[in-house]
């Protein structure tokens, strides 16, 4: 059998270093077919865009771009079938990246978030004046955000499900090659549309989450950091064919019968309804987390 290895590119935000956690190989099975896989050895999921070209005695099945969501661990991803009566073996032009995000996320603009607040509770939003540091020196061109007045030590709650992929605390790992972004005190969250939601000024108490770890819509995530006074939370990906960022503006949960933008300051009683918790979940998340 013949074994072809592939280095990546990593396509993340535009200051970070190349970083290569993922692993993927294009083996020549018994029949002369080729089939791709990667292992992922990072805690969390990624996503892999490989690009054929020049494709010969083969052809690809699959819809283009080729976008695949890998796992921690082993992933197969798909086979390239020999023609049949074909002569010679298949060769093929490859161009590989993978993202932290979806880069062709199907975003659900009209998805309700929870407020990521303690229900019962009075909050007020608040207009977000920059996000400085989100990107380390680089400042997104166009950028949207949601904020919300705080006080160190209020609870907070996970906005919508999603697998946990970065926690960082009151100090940052210096290398950028494996940040999500520049923030201290910032969890960030890949969601189930393939979308990152980042909550900043949140601390984590040690051994709450972990990186890889699924949350659920309504559960306690942490806690707001020492001496913030605001939440921040933004919601983006990237960008299958740049290195920027697609922002989103999320709708909220703001009472039993309305979901809405927060566009300016304004005050609400946060509530998380057990509808709007379980969207996500199977029968078996629902008996265990909502009840």
């Amino acid at each position: 059998m013949q074994k072809i290895t592939f280095l990546f590119l990593f396509n993340i935000l535009v200051y970070f270093s190349v970083a290569q956690p993922v692993e993927v190989r294009a083996d020549y099975n018994a029949v002369g077919d080729v089939d791709f896989a990667a292992y992922n050895n990072t805690k969390a999921p990624l996503f892999v865009h490989l690009i054929l070209g020049d494709l010969e005695n083969t052809y690809y099945r699959e819809t283009l771009p080729i976008v695949k969501e890998v796992e921690p661990g082993f992933n197969a991803l798909f086979t390239l079938e020999r023609n049949l009566g074909g002569e010679g073996s298949i060769r093929f032009h490859h161009e590989i990246k993978y993202f932290r995000s979806n880069p062709v996320a199907d975003v659900q603009l009209d998805f309700p978030y929870l407020i990521p607040f303690e229900p019962g509770k009075k909050v007020q939003s608040v207009l977000v004046a920059d996000i400085n540091g989100f990107m380390g020196m680089k400042v997104p061109k166009s950028w949207t955000a949601t904020g919300f007045k705080a006080k160190s030590g209020d609870k907070v709650f996970a906005a919508r499900n999603g697998i946990i992929t970065e926690i960082s605390g009151a100090s940052r790992n210096a290398d950028a090659a494996v940040n999500y972004n520049g923030w201290k005190y910032a969890v960030t969250v890949l969601q189930n549309d393939g979308t990152l939601a980042c909550y900043r000024n949140v601390a984590v108490p040690e051994k709450k989450w972990k990186v890889g770890d699924k949350i659920f819509a309504g559960q306690l995530l942490g806690q707001v950091s020492p001496g913030a006074k605001e939440l921040i939370f933004l919601i983006y990906h990237e960008k299958l064919q740049s290195n920027g960022l697609t922002f989103i503006v999320p709708q909220f949960v703001l009472s039993e019968n309305k979901t809405d933008l927060i566009l300016s300051e304004s005050e609400f009683i946060v509530i998380h309804p057990i509808e709007i918790r379980g969207i996500e979940m199977d029968k078996k998340e629902k008996r265990k987390f909502l009840k």
